[in-house]
């Protein structure tokens, strides 16, 4: 089990290492302000998708807190 944990460990890391390597070649690179421009972008995108799914989530919070029943007694026949 130890072989196999060190196996997955050594994996993250040489993964780490080339997303590292890849983001220091991009940055370096021409693209540079296109690259940095994109993933603003995107982050802003993923910001305002959050927001307005935390505001419906919150909505839905708030319509079933309004439901008021009460599932402890029993219902009469």
């Amino acid at each position: 089990m130890s072989e196999n944990n060190g196996t997955k460990i050594l994996l993250a890391f040489i993964a780490g290492a080339a997303v590292g390597a890849a983001i220091g070649y991009f940055l370096n690179s021409d693209k540079k302000e296109e690259i940095i421009a994109d993933l603003k972008d995107g982050a802003s995108k993923l910001k305002h998708d959050i927001e307005e799914n935390l505001a419906k989530a919150k909505e839905m919070v708030d319509n079933f807190s309004k439901i008021d029943i009460d599932l402890t007694t029993e219902n009469p026949e």
